[in-house]
């Protein structure tokens, strides 16, 4: 064989190679997504959204505060529940909380085993998040639907654990950028992930900016949303077992 077809035989098979790992590499990040869905509802945490308005000259000029908490309804289906009065001093806005519901409907995560198929994602090469090596990938919906919508962004996935780390993306149907607030421009969201008790990377901290035109006025606005104080759901006591009998002593 010429020395320059053994050259291209390496580098096809490395080709080969690294597609493979590439692909395993997907295969284990979504299987920890999974995971982190079963796991999720094990735990309770409290939920801040902050919605600022901004000024001409750059400063807050107002905002609008939420806290809530994950609850469950009597028919046992979870909603999240205000454990603060909302608070605004809004200026061009008005904001109930009932207008941020479609940010609860917004899957946390969205790459999991049962999605992939539904998915091109592409590696894009490495970066640090946080002095956490990790893989970049690009991820694009295959088709759109009007009914449902699917995420388009880029992901942060730890090299060594693989475990997504950070998103950067939005969700879309066949519409087009789909916003999760009524009446709110949100669309792309740069959302940070935090380790909760070793074991799970759930969502901590979210952020987007966009702006507001409302009768020819241009209005900065910046939404953040923070959880925190990650605690596992107590669970029901364990059954109780009868203390074995003792016989009485003989006499």
């Amino acid at each position: 064989m010429h020395r320059y077809e053994h050259i291209a035989h390496a580098l096809a098979t490395l080709a080969l190679l690294m597609l493979a790992a590439i692909q395993s590499s997907i295969r284990r990040f979504a299987q920890k997504e999974d995971e982190y869905i079963r796991s999720g509802s094990r735990y309770t945490y409290r939920k801040t959204i902050r919605i600022q308005e901004f000024a001409a000259d750059g400063q807050p000029s107002g905002e609008f505060v939420v806290v809530t908490q994950p609850g469950r309804d009597v028919d046992g289906k979870p909603f999240e529940k205000v454990v603060e009065k909302p608070r605004s001093t809004l200026q061009h806005l008005f904001l109930r909380t009932e207008d941020l519901e479609g940010l609860q409907r917004i899957p946390a995560f969205p790459l999991s085993s049962g999605q992939l198929a539904k998915y091109d994602l592409k590696y894009l090469g490495k970066e640090q998040v946080d002095e956490i090596d990790c893989y970049i990938f690009q991820a694009k919906p295959k088709v759109v639907e009007r009914q449902k919508a699917y995420f388009e962004g880029i992901v942060w996935v730890d090299a060594k654990y693989l475990e997504v780390v950070k998103t950067y993306g939005k969700w879309v149907n066949d519409l087009g950028d789909v916003h999760s607030a009524a009446d709110l421009p949100f669309s792309l969201f740069e959302t940070y992930r935090e380790n909760v008790d070793g074991k799970y990377w759930f969502p901590s901290y979210s952020r987007s900016d966009d702006t507001l035109s409302q009768k020819g006025v241009q209005t900065p606005l910046r939404i953040i949303i923070k959880w925190t104080d990650f605690k596992p759901v107590p669970g029901p006591p364990p059954p109780s077992t009868p203390a074995a009998s003792t016989p009485p002593p003989k006499p």
